[in-house]
């Protein structure tokens, strides 16, 4: 079964440039991280990618993956409403339904922003994640259903940052993966979320929710946010936390573990 590693562009990504392949069946990037190691097989980006950072010469078998393919894909999972609409999130849905994996593992796809020093691995840039935006009130919220919806499906999500995170996802190295459990929701709060979604009925085929945002009320969406970090016991944020005992070479704790990381711009 598959495991993926995904990279974004958070500065802490460039810890994987001296990683052997395995244990990783595929390397995933997100806009410019293609950059940071020249084995990857998929570059994931929105529509709005600058063509000049575009690689000039991918490598064999390369796959280019688009709005074309990843709006559908996000529709699966509930649409950009309820996933939250930054690219950490619509890269991991597509992975899942393009390739049903048994593991992703993040890396540099944070979503944390110093105020001081480099924000990405190339210098600093925009904090898209942390913009003004409707489905994203609670990035540990997204994360957690996320990684929710990935469990239903054999899918465990892991952080091989070794920064803050808004992530949600418990802690591993390349060498620990094995030793992650997948989360275990509390099965009549992730019934509750979902069926509550479907009463909100915030679904927008075409991925572009901005152009009708009339339809759709912030507080039902913070309400949302809270079923869905309350249906995995054990979840919280605590960016400023000490990093985890698995990050110094030591078995991982069992269950999720929510702590810290930057996104994949």
């Amino acid at each position: 079964m598959t495991t993926i590693l995904l990279l974004g562009s958070g500065p802490g990504v460039t810890a994987c440039r001296d990683w052997p392949r395995a244990p990783f069946d595929r390397i995933a990037a997100i806009n410019n991280a293609w950059a940071v190691r020249p084995d990857w097989d998929l570059l994931i980006h929105p529509w709005d990618f600058a063509p000049e950072r575009m690689p000039a010469d991918p490598p064999p078998g390369a796959r280019i993956v688009t709005e074309a393919d990843f709006v559908p894909a996000q529709n699966a999972f509930g649409g950009f409403v309820y996933a939250g609409a930054t690219m950490a999130f619509t890269a991991a849905y597509w992975l899942l339904a393009e390739y049903r994996p048994r593991r992703i593992a993040f890396l540099g796809c944070d979503m944390h922003y110093p105020a001081d020093g480099p924000t990405h691995f190339y210098g600093r840039g925009s904090a898209d994640p942390l913009r003004p935006d409707i489905t994203l009130q609670s990035l540990e919220a997204k994360a957690t259903r996320l990684a929710i919806l990935a469990a239903r499906q054999g899918c465990t999500l892991v952080n091989l940052s070794a920064g803050p995170s808004r992530l949600t996802f418990p802690r591993a190295t390349p060498a620990t993966l094995d030793a992650v459990a997948p989360p275990v929701a509390d099965a009549a709060a992730v019934a509750a979320a979902l069926a509550r979604e479907a009463e909100l009925a915030y679904f927008v085929p075409s991925g572009r929710y901005w152009e009708d945002l009339g339809r759709f009320d912030p507080a039902a969406l913070a309400a949302l946010d809270a079923l869905w970090l309350a249906a995995l016991p054990g979840v919280r944020n605590i960016a400023n936390d000490a990093i985890p005992a698995a990050l110094a070479g030591e078995a991982l704790p069992p269950g999720p573990v929510a702590q810290p990381g930057a996104l994949a711009g």
